[in-house]
């Protein structure tokens, strides 16, 4: 049983950054391709991106691509998300997920695709 605590979130202007992490316990972190996603008010939930077990490969929603990077580092079982010129569109729960069993990378971009879930962390995008 995978554990996942995300951190980071916050209230930024438009233009601004923010990095997000996601510790992980109760597993072997390198083994699990590790994927971020968000919801907003009212949305579903919608995937932002995903990195392979050793980083090797990512995988980004178009929404966010140039500007969102995810990144992992295996030795402190973390998973980060940097999120640079942010837009009020932007502002969501952000929730990272952990994928197991599989061994091809596939760029997992649907939530049933994911076997654990941390509890989220509120970004706020002010205009």
């Amino acid at each position: 049983q995978v554990q996942l605590v995300e951190s980071g979130g916050g209230l930024v202007q438009a233009g601004g950054s923010l990095r997000l992490s996601c510790a992980a316990s109760g597993g072997t972190f390198s083994r699990y391709a590790m994927g971020w996603f968000r919801q907003a008010p009212g949305k579903e939930r919608e995937f932002v991106a995903a990195i392979s077990w050793s980083g090797g490969s990512t995988y980004y929603a178009d929404s966010v691509k140039g500007r969102f990077s995810i990144s992992r580092d295996n030795a402190k079982n973390t998973v980060y998300l940097q999120m640079n010129s942010l837009k009020p569109e932007d502002t969501a729960v952000y929730y990272c997920a952990a994928r197991g069993r599989v061994t091809t990378w596939d760029a997992p971009r649907f939530a049933a695709q994911y076997d654990y879930w941390g509890q989220g962390t509120q970004v706020t995008v002010s205009s």
